[in-house]
């Protein structure tokens, strides 16, 4: 039987426009804003809205599927009003909601709605919500878990037509007993460890935490390059399960800065799709690529990529790390997938050797760096 909540009822008292709404987990977030909206479309004909998280993936396992249950709970669901192909269910009165992932560059700038809810919208990049939000009429609701600050706390959070609301799981009366179980342990474990205080700041009181062991704590959001420096490129490989990646990358030596962007994170890409885009960014620009991809980086090259092999060598990685620690490095803040590897790449062994994950960008910035702050030849290199 569905449960009208606290969180919901907290939820349905916010009046601005950006219902802003940060939470720790089984708060009830999700489950609290997609009622309210299923109620909105049947009570107002012809009512637009969608629901938008980073990936189809992501859609699927989350709102998506909370959607369909919250449907089936309440008697509502209809097979003949979905539509499984556009991942959109429309009501009697023609109102409709529609699901799509972030990464949907002609969706963001799509049709215009009515109602606008960024599911686990820290995941999602401040120019995906500005593309969204230009093109909804009426309200906007955005959740997360507060892992660490993002844009919403840089760029949204101090306008006038914001509410912010903090959820945990004690304004969920449906919160399952394990969770609350497990919560409550964390709260204990709190006491002694700084791993589990972190923890529990986040998730248990929904409060914003930040991550312990981060490898590199001297970066923040700003301009790309405003001085317009030189750029210079890097890029890691993967296929199946992890990203080929590429990144720009500009040095300014005398203030200590490293500007990074990030222009490629994607899996399953061909040689010919990759040196495509190498192209289409860099143009004859030096790339920088993984040199155990030795047949991969001369398949590129003979496509018309100016692209050369890192060095590595015994201790390359912590040396990288070690030129990298002693820059300030601004991210361009669209570079979503490279904050959330700098907010998740950790030191193992008590800071001897970092983490073997949340590394794909951040590797291709390292031979950059390593390259370009390493190498006492360095230069403008094409090789053909």
């Amino acid at each position: 039987m569905f449960q009208k909540t606290t969180a919901i009822k907290k939820i349905l008292a916010l009046n601005k426009r950006i219902k802003a709404i940060q939470g720790g987990t089984s708060a009830g977030k999700t489950f609290g804003v997609l009622p309210i909206l299923i109620n909105i479309a049947i009570k107002n004909p012809l009512t637009e809205i969608s629901v938008v998280a980073e990936s189809v993936p992501h859609l699927k396992r989350g709102a998506l599927k909370d959607f369909k249950k919250i449907m089936n709970m309440t008697n509502r669901w209809m097979p003949d009003h979905w539509n499984a192909t556009d991942k959109k269910y429309t009501f009697a009165d023609g109102g409709y909601i529609e699901f799509f992932s972030a990464d949907d560059d002609a969706k963001l700038r799509g049709a215009r709605r009515d109602i606008l809810y960024m599911n686990e919208c820290n995941n999602m990049s401040l120019h995906a919500y500005t593309e969204l939000a230009a093109r909804t009429k009426k309200d906007i609701y955005l959740d997360w878990n507060p892992t660490s600050e993002f844009w919403f706390h840089e760029e949204i959070q101090q306008d006038k037509d914001v509410d912010f609301l903090i959820l945990t799981y004690k304004d969920n009366e449906a919160c399952p007993e394990s969770a609350i179980e497990f919560i409550l342990k964390a709260k204990e474990k709190s006491k002694k460890s700084k791993y589990w205080e972190n923890w529990y700041k986040v998730y248990g009181l929904g409060l914003v935490g930040s991550l312990q062991g981060s490898v590199f704590e001297n970066w923040r959001t700003g301009e790309f390059n405003p001085d317009w420096l030189p750029s210079i490129y890097g890029q890691d490989y993967g296929y199946s399960n992890d990203p080929t990646t590429l990144i720009e990358v500009a040095i300014d030596k005398k203030k200590k800065l490293i500007y990074a962007k990030e222009l490629l994170y994607k899996t399953k890409l061909t040689t010919s799709e990759i040196a495509n885009i190498n192209i289409r960014h860099a143009g004859a620009k030096l790339i920088v690529g993984d040199s155990a991809e030795p047949r991969l980086i001369n398949e590129i090259r003979a496509k018309g990529c100016n692209l050369v092999a890192t060095k590595k060598g015994k201790d390359s990685i912590l040396t990288g790390i070690k030129i990298m620690q002693d820059y300030d490095i601004i991210v361009e803040p669209n570079s979503l997938n490279l904050i959330k590897e700098l907010n998740n790449y950790r030191w193992l062994d008590r800071g001897n050797k970092p983490c073997d994950d949340y590394n794909h960008l951040i590797d291709a910035l390292r031979y950059v760096i390593f390259y370009e702050l390493s190498n006492p030849n360095r230069g403008k290199y094409f090789i053909q």
